[in-house]
């Protein structure tokens, strides 16, 4: 009898050893498809929930993820020394984890006050932001500093991957205006503006520089591995979340600079309007490069990885990027621009989180 009732099957322990900074892309992922639903410029009925439901998920998987890497970092910390600094092909994700500390926290203050309450939402937002900052700056500067010193690199294997670390910044600058309205007058706004713009700038110039060396990798030397080809995907990110960037800097530059008058904020938005329509038209175009080569390699049979995972992100700052666009403009056709966008990142998202879980179950992953 005892046979008969015990399960067919044992639950194998999870091998943390394997547990990477990657893994924070599903964070970043599911908290960014959640926070572009709820600033869709489009109603869909049960739209806000969906958002609350997709952020509250992105928020345990944080925190399940962080308590997975601390146990990590105390049992394997010589493993987590050597995949910083001996491997550069594991170091550069370690710009995904202020990205997903940055994510969840907007998603806090803008879909979470249901869920948290409004004061406990903003102050969560503050401190995710204020930590994901720094750990942005430290990973942009950081790993740049490594990969001259000590990687051993080559321009021909240069890949999108290399993004990571210098994008990170550029999150927290779109993400750091939303805080804005909710610092003293005067001083405080107008430091926390000029941070983000600062920040804008050296993500920026950074991915400038870096992405002629990724393109001239990939046309040389091919992505080295099939398994890499959704990583295409990446030179999306900055492209849509400096378009986001700019437009929340024109809706915080009244808030920040009050001084400044309507003319200066009619100025901002019409340069923010023009260097988004101009990035977005890039963006549609390498979108379609990044599709086209996955489809291929989809027809290949290219197998599940976490890397799946970088359709998800990259598609959802385009989101958050036409939605801006349509906010300022009136546009009908950002406003279905961002739509479309939107139901691409909820597909990609879908399957990403379908097989993730099922590869989990499986232990493929872990």
């Amino acid at each position: 009898m005892a046979t008969l009732l015990a399960p067919r099957t044992a639950l194998r322990p999870l091998d943390l050893s394997r547990l990477g900074p990657n893994w924070y892309a599903a964070v970043m992922g599911t908290a960014i498809t959640g926070n572009a639903a709820a600033a869709l410029p489009v109603r869909v009925p049960g739209r806000t929930v969906f958002a609350e439901a997709v952020w509250t998920l992105s928020l345990l998987m944080l925190a399940a993820l962080l308590a997975g890497r601390a146990v990590h970092l105390s049992r394997h910390r010589e493993q987590a020394r050597r995949t910083l600094l001996d491997d550069p092909s594991a170091a550069v994700f370690y710009g995904c984890p202020p990205m997903a500390l940055l994510a969840v926290g907007y998603g806090a203050l803008t879909v979470g006050g249901p869920v948290l309450g409004e004061r406990p939402a903003l102050a969560l937002d503050a401190l995710l932001w204020t930590v994901g900052t720094a750990y942005a700056l430290a990973v942009a500067a950081g790993l740049p500093y490594l990969m001259i010193t000590r990687h051993r690199l080559s321009v021909l294997e240069a890949n999108p991957t290399w993004l990571l670390p210098v994008v990170a910044p550029m999150v927290s600058a779109a993400l750091g205006p939303a805080l804005v309205p909710h610092l003293p007058e005067g001083a405080a706004r107008q430091a926390l503006l000029y941070a983000c713009v600062a920040m804008f700038g050296a993500s920026l110039l950074a991915t400038l520089a870096l992405l002629p060396v990724v393109l001239g990798g990939l046309l040389h030397g091919k992505l080295p591995a099939l398994v890499l080809t959704p990583s295409l995907f990446l030179v999306l990110g900055p492209l849509g979340q400096s378009t986001t960037a700019v437009h929340q800097f024109a809706d915080a530059l009244p808030l920040a600079l009050p001084g400044a008058g309507p003319g200066a904020a009619a100025a901002a938005r019409g340069l923010a309007g023009a260097y988004g329509v101009a990035v977005m038209g890039f963006a549609l175009l390498w979108l379609a490069v990044a599709l086209a080569a996955n489809l291929r390699a989809l027809r290949a049979e290219m197998p599940f990885a976490m890397t799946w995972w970088a359709f998800t992100f990259p598609v959802g700052t385009l989101v958050t990027g036409a939605t801006a666009l349509a906010r300022h403009t009136g546009f009908g056709g950002f406003t279905a621009l961002a739509a479309a966008l939107y139901l691409l990142l909820l597909a990609a998202w879908s399957v990403a989180l379908a097989r993730t879980a099922a590869g989990l179950r499986a232990g493929r992953l872990l």
